[in-house]
């Protein structure tokens, strides 16, 4: 079985979605569709709810009529049939009678979170009665039923896996099954989410708890690519990434896949390939567990990154430093990405400034505490690439006139962080793409 998974521009408008179906029916075999909501709506739901919160009803109206008013005529243009217009029209209405009972309330997390879900509620009803219009037999497979997540937010694999498994064989007539990205319960059994990007996560756990043939994430560029394509120029999409590869470059900044989704198919070695809608004939990205060794795959950059640096005599020979050091991050519950040590001194930075004036405090006993801002991650990606003797010498003389603030190599095989200050991010990109790929700047 296929999992395919389509994100907000993909159908976001009506044109659009009857693409995604041709794209649907032209793979053979069955098949799981995921879909987000049309693009702009989880933001506009966002902004609706956090209205409501602060008691700004007026405001909180304002935004849902102009969002109904967009869904009406999305609908209208859809479907072609007087009758299936009328289920178009019915769709939207129930959605938003919905939202403005919840916003009618005393509106709260739980609310807010039921809300958060409604966009891809509707895109998947819109599409399936787009395939009943075409007379395509499919069946709703509605996420609530399946997927869920721990007290720690944490998506339960192996459960998701059992109601999967119980749930298909009574769907098995027909061969396009219809299901939602993005929202799942919680460990309460209230609705929640996957958080940004979590319908990419969805069909990647899909995948893992069926162990599917393959995921394909259709989105509106063809593959993943070696460099940034907003910033340098000259980029190629990249043809095949392992699974450690793709995770890096997702972690570090690749926009186009969601940073967990690798986790689970990855599991079960399930291949992820990375389509483009807009041009269903290009080759895309196959992530998979094969790959060629020693080889720079790409660059990817990371921004918001902060810089701590501590300096303490006390280090010097002093076992349980570190240890201590890292029980500050431990209990504010912020993730170190980079970290540099040398004798006297410790370097690490973080993404997540939210507690950082306690952190500093607490880090101020240890010894002299300075502070950079503004700092980028330019992670350099390739499988096994301390296999690659040149690797370094390349990369820094690439950046040979750029100032370095950090470096990391050795804690992964497959990558070299660099850390610059942001203000350089986008000359280093272009260097790095001359000089690792000689495809200039």
């Amino acid at each position: 079985m296929l999992i395919l998974k389509f994100g907000g521009t993909s159908v976001g408008k009506p044109d659009r979605l009857q693409k995604v179906a041709d794209l649907v029916l032209s793979a053979t075999g069955k098949k799981i569709v995921v879909l987000s909501a049309l693009s702009g709506t989880t933001n506009t739901l966002v902004k609706i709810g956090d209205y409501l919160l602060a008691g700004k009803k007026a405001e909180a109206e304002s935004e849902v009529q102009q969002l109904e008013k967009h869904y009406q005529t999305y609908a209208d243009a859809l479907y072609r049939a007087p009758e299936f217009k009328a289920i178009g029209q019915d769709i939207v209405g129930r959605y938003f009678s919905l939202i403005r009972l919840l916003a009618a309330g005393s509106f709260d997390d739980r609310s807010y979170r039921e809300l958060l879900a409604q966009g891809e509620l509707a895109s998947t009803e819109f599409f399936y009665y787009h395939l009943r219009e075409r007379k395509v037999e499919s069946r709703l497979l509605p996420a609530l039923h399946f997927m869920s997540i721990d007290e720690n937010q944490e998506p339960e694999l192996d459960k998701i896996s059992a109601r999967l498994k119980a749930l298909l064989p009574s769907m098995s007539q027909v061969d396009v099954l219809i299901t939602q990205g993005y929202i799942c319960r919680n460990h309460r059994n209230e609705i929640d989410n996957l958080k940004r990007g979590g319908s990419d996560y969805t069909a990647s756990l899909i995948g893992a708890a069926i162990r599917a043939e393959e995921v394909q994430i259709w989105t509106d560029i063809d593959g993943m690519h070696n460099n940034d394509p907003r910033v340098v120029k000259k980029t190629l999409p990249i043809a095949e990434l392992t699974f450690d590869e793709a995770s890096e470059l997702a972690y570090f900044g690749a926009k186009i896949l969601h940073p967990s989704t690798i986790v689970p198919a990855q599991r079960y070695a399930v291949p992820v390939r990375l389509k483009n809608t807009m041009d269903e004939k290009a080759f895309g990205t196959l992530i998979s567990d094969k790959g060629t060794r020693g080889q720079v795959k790409a660059i990817a950059a990371k921004d918001g990154i902060t810089a701590i640096n501590i300096k303490s005599s006390r280090m010097l020979l002093a076992f349980g430093f570190l240890r201590r050091v890292f029980e500050v991050f431990e209990r504010y519950k912020t993730p170190i990405d980079m970290i540099s040590t040398s004798e006297v001194a410790v370097s690490l930075t973080i993404d997540d400034t939210s507690r950082l004036d306690e952190i500093m405090h607490e880090l101020e006993s240890f010894g002299a505490i300075t502070v950079d801002k503004n700092q980028t991650i330019i992670c350099i990606v390739g499988n096994q690439l301390a296999e690659k003797v040149s690797v370094l010498s390349d990369v820094f003389q690439s950046l040979k006139d750029v100032k370095v603030r950090m470096v990391s190599f050795g804690g992964s095989q497959n990558n070299i962080s660099i850390l610059v200050d942001t203000s350089q991010k986008e000359r280093s990109l272009r260097l790095l793409n001359q000089g690792l790929f000689q495809l200039g700047e």
